[in-house]
């Protein structure tokens, strides 16, 4: 039987020597590991956040990117247009609004009442003044006439009797065979029928004129309006309406209010004779309408409004401008000669971004002038020649890279993209010949047409019957249809079997 020491479990000295250099190796193992896997997560994590960065338009914006405000570098390139610095003559325009007003008009009435028997215009016609523009039953106009010129040759014939009587009394007088009083008495009776031939004649002016108005004439040159009388009614020289309304609008003016403060320049402008252009545009202020020139100011200022009215004349040759027209009046006032000049567009707060040769950008701080259509004078540290952003100004910051483009392809490109969206879906996938060809369809012949096409979408492997040019959707021949799922996406592919698995 073994003594209680035999079963000690403790190893023997040399034993424990061995055990400590294995458990103080194993742990550096495992420090040496977790140094290494949070290296390694370290630089992983840092070299993601510089791939986001360099992207461009990443998540978190990066330097330059469109999401933060970090310094454009070389590699972010910003695609911009740009216009030149030039000079011009720019023109200081005050405008105002105004109203078309017609030279003359004038309302076309009777002047005797009767039935309107013809008309010899067109509403909307131009006429001369004197033009033949309606006639009145005459008949009772011509008898009344004939019945006074009947009455007057009758006059007529006792004067020339009586003044034959009186000659030849006027002989016997003389051989002293008559006696004074009856040839004194002869004298006058033909005084007599002297004033009731006048009389007479006066009658047949009178029915005379009565007659001549039956013939209704313009009474003055211009535009009509529409008829207010028909054939066959009965016209009154007190109809208010008249018959047809005549405005005078070649030449035209246009009434408009100025500020009084260029009240005094005007008038001594006017004073002198200078010449004072006037432009005038539609309601959009986007189509010009007319050129003309200062007329006249008003004798007085309304005190109301503090503006003075002004009339300014138009020749409107082409009859483009109708009396009571609302449109927009540019007046010049004075003209600014060799100014310096940038577009409009390029302008922002007082600052432009002008293009350096190196193709970066640089602010310039301008002082702003008039306005003269689409370019502004300036004031500032540039020079004829040089190129500023017009746009995607809101992009660029200083020293920015930019790639200029031209602006007609930027409208195209804009045109293009409205163009389509404004389109309904099912026909943006169509080609030119397909639209051209819907244009002339009825509705139930285009109903038709779509349907097919949804079923020819809807059969998978299905090709489109018309295979000339790409097909009835527009893309290559043989392909799937644009619109809608394809036979593609409707089952997924099977996935490939991997290496070695056979």
């Amino acid at each position: 039987m073994h003594s209680s020491s035999s079963f000690n479990p403790e190893p023997p000295s040399s034993q424990r020597g061995r055990v400590r250099p294995v458990l103080l190796g194993g742990l550096v193992l495992v420090l040496a590991a977790a140094g290494g896997g949070a290296w390694w997560y370290k630089h992983k994590a840092a070299g993601g956040t510089a791939a986001s960065q360099a992207a461009p338009g990443g998540k978190g914006g990066g330097r330059g990117g469109r999401g933060g405000p970090g310094v454009f570098g070389a590699a972010q390139s910003q695609s911009v247009s740009v216009g030149v610095v030039e000079r011009h003559d720019m023109r200081v325009l005050v405008s105002a609004i105004g109203t078309m007003n017609a030279r003359a008009t004038a309302v076309v009435r009777a002047k005797v009442a009767g039935e309107l028997q013809k008309l010899h215009f067109k509403e909307g016609d131009e006429v001369k003044a004197g033009q033949l523009l309606a006639e009145i039953d005459p008949r009772s106009f011509q008898a009344s006439y004939n019945q006074v010129q009947g009455a007057l040759q009758r006059d007529q014939a006792l004067l020339n009797n009586a003044r034959l009587d009186l000659k030849r009394y006027q002989d016997l007088q003389a051989q002293d065979s008559i006696a004074s009083q009856q040839v004194d008495t002869q004298a006058a009776l033909v005084r007599q029928y002297q004033g009731t031939v006048a009389a007479g004649q006066g009658q047949v002016d009178a029915a005379r004129l009565q007659l001549g108005y039956t013939r209704i004439t313009a009474p003055i040159a211009g535009r009509l309006g529409l008829r207010q009388a028909d054939l066959g009614n009965v016209i009154n020289p007190s109809d208010a309406n008249g018959i047809v309304t005549i405005t005078q609008v070649r030449p035209i003016d246009a009434l408009f209010s100025l500020p009084e403060a260029h009240v005094g320049t005007l008038a001594r402008q006017l004073a002198a004779g200078t010449d004072l252009p006037v432009e005038l545009w539609d309601r959009d202020q986007k189509q010009l309408l007319a050129r003309g020139r200062l007329n006249a100011l008003d004798n007085a200022i309304d005190t109301a409004t503090g503006t003075v009215k002004a009339k300014a004349a138009f020749a409107n040759a082409d009859s483009r401008l109708f009396a009571n027209q609302f449109v927009n009046v540019k007046l010049q006032v004075d003209l600014q000669e060799n100014a310096l000049t940038v577009p409009t567009t390029a302008v922002q707060n007082n600052y432009v971004y002008l293009v350096k040769s190196d193709r970066t950008v640089t602010q310039r701080k301008i002082k702003v002038g008039v306005t003269d259509g689409d370019r502004v004078s300036v004031q500032g540290e540039l020079q004829p020649g040089d190129q500023v952003v017009t746009d995607g100004i809101d992009r660029l910051r200083e020293g920015a890279q930019v790639t200029v483009i031209a602006a007609d392809k930027v409208q195209k490109v804009d045109q293009a993209v409205q163009d389509t969206a404004s389109q309904p879906r099912g026909m943006r996938n169509l080609t030119p010949e397909q639209r051209a060809k819907l244009a002339t369809m009825t509705p139930e012949e285009r109903k038709a047409f779509f349907q097919k096409l949804r079923a020819e979408r809807d059969v998978p492997g299905a090709k489109p019957q018309d295979g000339k040019d790409g097909g009835k959707y527009g893309g290559k021949e043989g392909a799937a249809p644009a619109v809608g799922r394809s036979a593609a996406h409707a089952a997924p592919a099977t996935p490939a079997a991997p290496a070695g698995s056979r």
